[in-house]
């Protein structure tokens, strides 16, 4: 199940309103080519999915990807059905692939999405953690350059705007552990279960 909205960083909801009177109201208008959509640099459309850890809400702006939440995005004052967005309907696609165990890895435009350079450095080592794989804190610190920043690694994972893109579930605690998840511990184990499934029956496959 799926549903489509969009809401402007503004407050002020797109879904039904004339393009005339958005454009109007809208003092910055990324400028696209002829036939494409025209989006404001300060507004997000988003998708809301049903997936094995409730609903995920995933939102694009500028033709990226740019931010993923756990729980469903309230659109407040209002929504609209069937929004036509290549970047969701790809995003929508994946996913359902890689929750269904039929994708081990994402092929979608992200967004820069800002944070330290410290946090940047985190997600991109975070991007190379194979699927059905973990890391822990220490071994994420230690690859960007700073073996004493453990903590500070958790932090940026709980930071991530990306997640399940950006795999901050396969970061675990030492030894093992599971700890530290934006998005909940249960919804931590269930990712890294359906991956080491996934992974098992694909390495094993007669």
């Amino acid at each position: 199940m799926r549903a489509f909205f969009w809401v402007s960083s503004r407050g002020l909801a797109v879904a039904g309103t004339p393009r005339a009177y958005v454009a109007a109201r809208l003092d910055r208008v990324l400028r696209t080519p002829p036939g494409s959509e025209r989006v404001h640099t300060g507004q997000m459309r988003w998708i809301v999915l049903s997936t094995p850890v409730g609903d995920l809400s995933v939102a694009s702006a500028r033709e990226a990807i740019c931010r993923v939440e756990f729980g469903r995005v309230d659109a407040r004052p209002g929504r609209a059905e069937g929004v036509d967005d290549a970047v969701l309907a790809a995003a929508t696609a994946q996913l359902e692939e890689y929750f269904a165990g039929r994708r081990t890895a994402f092929e979608l435009p992200l967004a820069e999405v800002g944070g330290s350079e410290f946090e940047r450095a985190v997600r991109a080592e975070l991007s190379r953690i194979p699927y059905g794989e973990m890391r822990t804190y220490g071994q994420v610190a230690t690859a960007v350059g700073d073996p004493g920043a453990a903590r500070a690694v958790g932090t940026a994972c709980n930071r991530n705007p990306l997640p399940v893109l950006v795999p901050c579930h396969r970061v675990v605690g030492a030894g093992g552990k599971l700890v530290g998840f934006g998005g909940g511990l249960p919804r931590k184990r269930v990712l890294l279960e359906l991956e080491a499934r996934v992974r098992v029956e694909r390495d094993f496959a007669p």
